[in-house]
């Protein structure tokens, strides 16, 4: 069994750390404060963490650079995907446009976690405000992917809780998710349209039918295949064979609520951890809402990609 190592990164204690993105160009990890309402950059070679915010922007969902402009960034902003310019350092970054809405109508959702697969097309979903009431009593999300070419979004998944982790292998023909509200990571078949199908359960957190004392929360893949799951209340990234289901390591982090995970690093081999430091009750004590590496998994990530708008 591969023997790792926790290790605290120079970085603020984020409220609700979210959303990392490795970027391979630039050898730094990208990833947001949901309720801090701040955008963040790690950069490894400087082993420092460089913070922005967007005026008039409380809430930022998730952070995703786009391709072929290395200042242009979407971001999550209520349930519009927005357009921002960040130089990386700067402590403000800059509204530049609105590249679309959902669920204009829907004002107690937001958008949660969000990725892009290898085609550079954007996967997003919403979820019904936590203030609003217990996560579990209603099931207001959708799904989506953004098809840049038509301006428009595309229901993939409806009757959502909580969209949260979303992977693709390296191949690309499957894509896992998380409703974090089903307690269990999901299988699909993906399609050359990027569409889905084929729903297998490949994990499910219950213990003999009961709730678990975590949600499952954000999630990345290995080049294995084998996923890493973010849990939220669990103190633990639950590494887990995606073929099988069977638990394959429990790393443990120095806090509860983690929420998300992301391979990055010179040979992609560190896995890079975001936690939040307060949920709706009561702030958790410090080191939650740090930022961590894990190294040692022995394992190597797979690529991320920016986002096409072309």
């Amino acid at each position: 069994m591969a023997s790792y190592k926790v290790e605290q990164l120079p970085s603020p204690l984020s409220v609700l750390g979210e959303g990392p993105h490795w970027d391979v160009e630039r050898q730094s990890l990208y990833y947001n404060d949901i309720y801090g309402g701040s955008i963040h950059r790690y950069d490894y070679a400087e082993n420092k963490t460089y913070n922005a915010t967007i005026d008039g922007f409380p809430v930022i969902s998730f952070i995703i650079p786009v391709k072929g402009n290395d200042r242009h960034f979407i971001i999550g902003t209520d349930r519009k995907v927005t357009l921002v310019d960040w130089d990386g350092r700067s402590e403000k970054a800059t509204f530049v446009r609105t590249v679309g809405e959902v669920e204009p109508t829907m004002e107690d959702n937001r958008f949660n976690d969000a990725k892009v697969d290898s085609k550079g097309r954007f996967y997003g979903g919403t979820m019904r405000l936590e203030a609003k009431g217990d996560i579990f009593e209603m099931r207001l999300g959708t799904f989506y992917r953004y098809d840049a070419k038509q301006g428009k979004f595309v229901t993939l998944k409806e009757k959502i809780g909580v969209s949260n982790g979303l992977c693709w292998n390296e191949a690309g023909n499957l894509f896992y998710y998380i409703d974090s509200c089903d307690l269990d990571v999901k299988e699909y078949q993906v399609d050359a349209n990027g569409d889905i199908s084929g729903e297998r359960v490949v994990i499910d957190f219950r213990v003999n039918g009961e709730r678990p004392p975590f949600v499952p929360d954000g999630m990345t893949i290995d080049a294995n295949g084998s996923l890493y799951v973010a849990t939220f209340g669990g103190s633990t990234v639950y590494k887990v064979n995606s073929k099988t289901g069977k638990v394959e390591l429990e790393i443990k982090l120095p806090c509860e609520q983690v929420t998300s995970a992301a391979f990055g690093g010179p040979n992609l081999d560190i896995l890079y951890v975001t936690t939040a430091a307060k949920e709706f009750k009561s702030p958790q004590p410090a080191p939650a809402g740090a930022l961590f590496a894990v190294t040692g998994l022995g394992v190597k990530g797979t690529p991320m990609y920016p986002v096409d708008l072309s």
